[in-house]
This record gives structure tokens, sequence and C-alpha cells, in this order.
């Protein structure tokens, strides 16, 4: 079911513009993803008794929510929308440097701005945390918990054990997780940019409330 369209009255046209679209930015919509791994990557692998996983699902549901929030206020304060705004860019690089901390304190390995892993992962446009759980799944699968595979001749292995396995999903799920977190706060940084240059050259509220008393003054007493 569609949310309604915002209703503007006649009296209103030029003062409370169309706000509140949220859902249709896709800041917003990479956000509510990084939100949704977040809260399945802590759940599987943050002890709930550690601080940590709160503070993880706290810092991305505010990512989200701080978006949501700016939007609904644009109409009478570009300045809160943009304050907001910014508060959720703060809120996913804290979230960001949480995972870098995750990876560097069990000495996983962080993939490289270069690794190719990473425009696979934005090729792949993934909608859903369940989609990524896949893409995950299937990347493991590629590459096996001892690395990438080679043409060499094949040589007797110990079966690995489930703790490295364990722990290779891990590295894959975090690395994944900071390539969203990466694509979400680019989309914010160009989306408070075009936020503060609209500000600037147009005003907020009480420039268009000024506008339009000035406006509705020159129309003279109704007849």
């Amino acid at each position: 079911m569609k949310d309604p369209e915002p209703i503007v009255s006649k009296s209103a046209e030029g003062l409370i513009p169309v706000h509140g679209g949220y859902r249709k930015l896709k800041s917003f919509q990479v956000a509510q993803l990084c939100f949704d791994v977040t809260v399945r990557f802590c759940d599987r692998y943050v002890d709930k008794r550690d601080r940590t996983h709160d503070q993880m699902v706290q810092a991305a549901r505010s990512g989200a929510q701080n978006i949501a929030e700016g939007s609904k206020a644009s109409a009478t304060s570009k300045k809160t929308e943009l304050k907001l705004t910014n508060v959720a860019r703060a809120s996913l690089e804290e979230l960001r440097l949480d995972y870098e901390d995750y990876l560097r304190q069990r000495r996983l390995k962080q993939w490289r701005r270069e690794d190719p892993r990473r425009d696979e992962l934005i090729a792949k446009r993934c909608t859903t945390a369940d989609a990524v759980a896949n893409w995950v799944k299937e990347l493991h699968g590629q590459n096996g918990p001892c690395g990438p595979s080679t043409k060499s001749t094949p040589s007797i292995r110990s079966t690995p054990s489930a703790k490295s396995v364990r722990s290779t999903y891990r590295e894959l799920a975090a690395n994944a997780a900071l390539v969203l977190i990466a694509v979400a706060c680019s989309l914010l940084d160009r989306q408070i940019a075009s936020l503060a240059a609209a500000f600037v050259e147009n005003g907020g509220f009480t420039e268009r409330l000024y506008s339009v008393r000035t406006k509705r003054r020159g129309r003279g007493p109704p007849q």
C-alpha cells in the first residue's frame, strides 16, 4: 500500500512545499539496508551482552531514522533537514569505525579500496539483508575458507574447522557491510552538499514566509 500523497492547501501553496518523500531517496534506501544488515550481523557475530552490539545497531538505526526525520522537517526548516542529514552521516561514520574495529581486533582482513569484491557487491544492487547474505555465501563458496582457489595440483588438506569457517564468514560479512556503508556515506555527502547549496541560494521557511506575505500585501484588499 502506497503512502498517501502530501496534501498542500492553496493558502499554503508556495509556503509549505511537498516534503517527506524520504522513501524514494537512494541514501535512505541504502542506509536502511545498512541497518538491516547490521542487525543481522550483530545477532550472529556480536555477543548481546557486549555494549558494542547495541551501539552498532543504534548507530545503524540513527543513520536511516535521521534521514527520514530530516525529510519530514524540510517543509518548515531546511536548517533542521540539513542538521539531521549531517547526524545521519555522522552515525554511519561511527558504524563504519565499529566494523573496522571489529575486523582489526580479531585480526581479520579489511578489503582494500581497489578490491574487486567491492565493485562486485555494488553492481549487485542488493535491496535486502537476505540478498547481501546470499552474496556472502556465494563468495565464501567460491573462495573457500582457505582463500581463493588455484589451478595448481591439488594437495591433501585437512578439513577446515567450524571455527575457521565462522571466522571467514564474519570477515566477508563485515567487509560487505563496510561497502554498503561507504555507498550510503557517499550518497549523503552529495545530498548534504546539495541541501547546503539550496539553503544558501533559496533560504528556508522564514524567507518563503516573507516572500508569500509580501506578495499578498501587494495584491491589496479583496474587492
